[in-house]
């Protein structure tokens, strides 16, 4: 169990410092933050899946893990008032 837990926490890093740099322009967020993208990423995934396939899948792709990564990236980045070239304001930093 602990082994699983780590390898998805390494998956979910990658996945999501992958779908950050899939972006233009830097993304203010942590390592922590960047890890759960990727993490929720393939759990939306493997959500359509499941829904699309009547109970039926077995696994995600990682392209369908790394396209809800990115689109949950872009989703931050527009919380934040940016868009797709430009990330916005940092939210550590007030005015």
């Amino acid at each position: 169990m602990l082994a699983y837990l780590i390898a998805l926490a390494i998956g979910g890093l990658i996945t999501g410092g992958l779908a950050r740099l899939a972006l233009p322009g830097p993304d203010p967020m942590s390592l922590l933050q960047t890890m759960f993208v990727g993490i929720g990423g393939f759990f939306i995934a493997g959500l359509i899946y499941y829904v699309a396939t009547d109970g039926q899948a077995r696994g995600v792709g990682y392209l369908a893990g790394f396209t809800c990564s990115v689109v949950i990236v872009y989703i931050i980045r527009r919380r934040r008032g940016g868009d797709l070239t430009h990330p916005g304001r940092d939210p550590r930093r007030r005015r």
